[in-house]
């Protein structure tokens, strides 16, 4: 019993000690870049110098659907501008203003020559406003707010966000990535229903799967009884501590096991035992790198 809780305390740490050492080499990175730009600066100038990640571009992007204004974050890898025979896998993420810079920082040390694009929230409206109602499948009655709207946000990632990312960059179509966490999880759940040929591979951290009643299991069976097969590499996680989340997860997960599809590959993933909805994250992006790393196809 004492070896099985050192182990998992030591598992633990190793975690977090990979993250925080990615995340320190990045801001030293940064650092030394900018440093003979700061040395000519005044102190006054240097208070009210912006934080820039390097190889990193903000791209405005309009939905051609409702002409919703976007942003995109588009970094590139070290030595792109070099490697001009090569094609880079892409890991797409949502939620871009909360997430970008702890994938930015890992996707350096974990996964080799990758481009990484975050989608930004609709320009000028509240987070939650646009990303309850883009990221979920289905409306709710009696809410407050708008949903249900993933349908037509599939639409704008896949004409309007990837058309533009692959037609101004080197990238190879066949190993595209999504990672969405909470309700990121739950829109790529439904991309990977609805539209699966999307993406390759995707990372569905913490998917906030009970919305609604638990629709997306609906969905599920509703698609499973058209699909022969589902083509995708698929990372699920969830925190120990998340208990409104683990059981439709579960349920999730079970489900597409039942359905024996031939091309499909799932990996799942119980953060570590005190983990809840937000200590989960940071972990989850560290060991779903580091499986995504790992698959053949992203090579």
């Amino acid at each position: 019993m004492k070896t099985t809780k050192l182990l998992k305390t030591m598992k633990k740490t190793y975690f977090i000690f990979i993250l925080v050492l990615a995340l320190f080499l990045n801001a030293c990175n940064t650092k030394n870049q900018s440093a003979k730009e700061s040395d000519s600066l005044t102190v006054e100038a240097i208070q009210h110098k912006r934080f820039e990640i390097p190889r990193t571009q903000v791209i405005p992007i309009r939905d051609t659907q409702s002409d919703r204004q976007y942003e995109v974050y588009i970094k590139l890898p070290e030595g792109y501008s070099e490697n001009i025979d090569f094609k880079y896998p892409v890991v797409y993420i949502t939620d871009a203003m909360w997430q970008f810079e702890i994938l930015s920082g890992s996707i350096e040390y974990l996964v080799e020559n990758a481009i990484l694009v975050g989608i930004s929230w609709e320009k000028n409206v509240d987070e939650h406003v646009s990303r309850r109602r883009d990221y979920s499948p289905t409306v709710v009655k009696d809410s407050k707010n708008q949903t249900g709207e993933a349908r037509n946000h599939l639409t704008f990632i896949r004409n309007d966000v990837i058309k533009y990312v692959e037609n101004n960059y080197r990238t190879d179509p066949k190993r595209r990535t999504y990672f969405g966490y909470s309700f990121g999880g739950l829109f790529g759940a439904y991309v990977l229903l609805e539209q699966p040929d999307t993406f390759k591979n995707y990372i569905l951290g913490s998917p906030a799967l009970g919305f609604n009643n638990r629709y997306i299991l609906e969905l599920e069976s509703n698609t499973a009884k058209k699909r022969k097969d589902l083509n995708a590499n698929v990372f699920i996680s969830v925190g120990a501590l998340e208990n409104t989340y683990i059981g439709p997860i579960e349920d999730f997960i079970s489900n597409l096991k039942h359905r024996n599809y031939e091309s499909l590959s799932l990996q799942e993933v119980v953060i570590i035992e005190s983990a809840d909805h937000h200590t989960a994250f940071p972990m989850t992006t560290i060991r779903s790198l580091n499986w995504l790393a790992g698959l053949k196809n992203n090579k």
